[in-house]
């Protein structure tokens, strides 16, 4: 990761964190989420969703966290880190939570029609698995909230205009109902 925190972590200054790495995602056109994994109450990854930036279908910003931290350890149990992150997993996300036994997540926001930390399934602590995660919730909810729902009133908003001028541009090319093309 390169710059790293040497301060002790509460919950909320590592979700600050995390939400600064999701503004990151931003940039570059896609969906802001941001996660950090501490370790000892020091970052060791921090990373932002890239999906869009690398055309990989698995560019979470969870899953890029866990193999820079993995790297950073040099290990694949990623055993005494925490993983903070803006929204709650998916399922990918929390899989791979699970097999890298990460013992304990904190996420922002929760999500309903996706989410596997709670909200639509729990497979961060299932117990017919072989890992389960601590998960706490709801740090930092209402920011890291407001800046997904930006994100897509922003990215609604670009998508009316952008086929209310196709339409425009649709309708002077095209002749008025009832009249005759001339």
């Amino acid at each position: 990761m390169g710059d790293e925190v040497n301060v002790e972590l509460d919950d909320a200054a590592a979700m600050r964190l995390a939400i600064e790495q999701a503004r990151l995602a931003e940039l570059h056109a896609d969906v802001p989420v941001g996660a950090v994994v501490a370790l000892d109450g020091r970052v060791i990854a921090a990373r932002h969703n890239e999906r869009e930036l690398t055309g990989d279908p698995t560019a979470h910003a969870e899953v890029l966290a866990i193999r820079d931290a993995a790297e950073v350890i040099g290990l694949w149990r990623l055993d005494g880190c925490t993983l903070y992150v803006t929204l709650e997993p998916c399922t990918m996300c929390a899989g791979a939570l699970v097999n890298a036994r990460v013992p304990r997540v904190v996420y922002g926001a929760t999500d309903p029609k996706a989410g596997a930390g709670g909200s639509l399934m729990n497979v961060l602590a299932d117990s017919r698995l072989n890992h389960r995660c601590d998960v706490t919730t709801g740090v930092l909810a209402d920011e890291c909230g407001a800046m997904l729902r930006a994100f897509f009133a922003s990215r609604r908003k670009s998508a009316s205009t952008r086929i209310g001028s196709a339409a425009a541009a649709d309708a002077v090319d095209q002749p008025a109902e009832g009249a005759t093309a001339g």
